[in-house]
């Protein structure tokens, strides 16, 4: 085996598209590869210093959308290019916005799937960024995206990891085995 040392190379990275307002209402995304699930009801995002963060000191209320293979080079941008910077970034996107159902952030028509998300924490807060510790108040699917059983279908999803080691994305497919199922085989 091959040692690199200590990398951020935990596979896959979901490429999270972060939703907030600003202080004049206007909607605005960034791109989050560091981030997870951090128990049932709450996710966790390595946040740096960005127009986001800046957002979420005003409204404590945002949304988490998975990239997709069709929205990858628009979510790419809003992830190398600041609101701060470029004003009509969220234009370029060609994204349109709603407002969330039950939190006060925006919804973005191309997604998938998107959480609704309440920040509950910040750790280790400094001026360069923070960890956010967040409650998912609610989980929005377009019905395109649901299976037979009501439930999300990620396997429709074409849903994009990032790949940290050779700065990519790789489209995420098909289903190989079912979960607390398949390990029986061995018992």
């Amino acid at each position: 085996m091959k040692s690199f040392g200590p990398k951020a190379w935990v596979l896959p990275q979901p490429v999270l598209i972060i939703g907030t307002y600003n202080n004049n209402g206007v909607a605005n995304a960034m791109n989050a590869a560091w981030g997870g699930q951090w128990d049932m009801h709450e996710i966790i995002i390595s946040m740096g210093s960005h127009q986001t963060t800046e957002n979420l000191a005003i409204n404590s209320e945002f949304t988490v959308a998975f990239a997709t293979a069709e929205t990858m080079v628009a979510s790419d941008f809003v992830g190398i290019v600041s609101q701060k910077n470029d004003p009509e970034k969220m234009e370029k996107t060609g994204w349109k916005a709603e407002k969330a159902p039950n939190v006060n952030a925006p919804v973005f028509d191309v997604f998938p799937m998107t959480l609704e998300c309440r920040i509950k924490e910040k750790i280790d807060e400094s001026e360069t960024g923070y960890y956010l510790v967040a409650e998912i108040v609610n989980v929005l699917c377009k019905e395109e995206y649901l299976a037979e059983d009501g439930k999300p279908a990620v396997e429709k999803m074409n849903l994009i990891t990032f790949d940290p080691c050779h700065h990519g994305y790789i489209q995420l497919g098909t289903r190989v085995g079912n979960a607390f199922a398949d390990g029986k085989n061995l018992k």
